[in-house]
């Protein structure tokens, strides 16, 4: 069984930084495309960053220059650095894992949604204040 489970939620000033990380566990032979999404109240849940088993990654343009989605393999945890929040920014990040492209991620991120990804964690909220 895969487990998935977020950390380093918080509350910062507009400019401020945060760093999420996320534990991937369970069947040691998956390989996985891993993305951030986020919800913010009101609106649907959406794919922000990416990266798959080569490293290769992808950005919602409104986080691009800002965010990065990094991995470290041997300890299986995935980390999205957030650097110059904004308020806009304000919303529950979740980390995501699907293994069915074999550790490749298919289609445009903008355009993912629930039903792209079969692993999810229990949100960790980030708050952004003016």
């Amino acid at each position: 069984e895969v487990q998935v489970a977020e950390a380093g939620g918080g509350s910062v000033q507009a400019g401020g930084s945060l760093r999420l990380s996320c534990s991937v566990s369970g069947d040691s032979g998956s390989k996985f495309c891993l993305a951030w999404f986020r919800q913010a109240p009101g609106k649907e849940r959406r794919a922000v960053a990416s990266i798959d088993i080569d490293g290769g990654t992808t950005y919602t343009d409104s986080v691009k220059g800002r965010f990065t989605i990094s991995k470290d393999i041997a300890k299986s945890t995935l980390y999205l650095q957030m650097d110059n929040l904004k308020p806009d920014d304000t919303a529950m990040y979740y980390c995501a894992a699907d293994d069915g492209g074999i550790g490749y991620c298919f289609g445009a991120l903008d355009l993912w949604d629930n039903s792209d990804f079969g692993h999810w964690g229990q949100g960790t909220q980030v708050t952004v204040s003016s």
